[in-house]
């Protein structure tokens, strides 16, 4: 499995697909635990993202991990080292931003989808909080 899709809402779906060459540990560990729904809200200082603070908790190591992202990357607070200030934290950013710790940077929406995130992004800073529904794709 090498990518996978985010539902919202409205039924639209967003693809993404895995880093595994760079963050390897952090997709397999991402892509066992789906599916899973979570209520995602707008970031209020690190840019243009779409983020938890109650994401996946992952027993896994820190990889591919900084504060600079580019739109469409997928990031994951890992729990350790415990000193992190985005441990358990989950985020995608749509746009422009950087992370307040170094997150593991580990997935990218496709880029025929990425008017579609972008879109979803603007929605949630316009209109509030969203339930989001993270499965695997075929």
């Amino acid at each position: 499995m090498n990518a996978f899709k985010i539902i919202t809402e409205s039924g639209q779906e967003i693809r993404f697909t895995y880093y595994f060459d760079s963050a390897p540990i952090t997709s397999k560990a991402f892509s066992e635990i789906l599916p899973f729904t979570r209520l995602f809200y707008h970031a209020r200082v690190s840019g243009q993202e779409i983020w938890i603070n109650n994401g996946p908790e992952l027993d896994i190591i820190q990889e591919n991990a900084s504060v600079f992202t580019e739109a469409g990357e997928v990031v994951l607070g890992p729990l350790h080292p415990a000193r992190s200030k985005t441990a358990g934290c989950f985020g995608i950013y749509y746009g422009e931003g950087k992370g307040l710790d170094a997150c593991n940077i580990f997935a990218r929406v496709l880029e025929s989808d990425k008017q579609k995130l972008l879109a979803l992004g603007n929605s949630i800073w316009r209109n509030g909080s969203q339930q989001l529904t993270f499965t695997a794709t075929e």
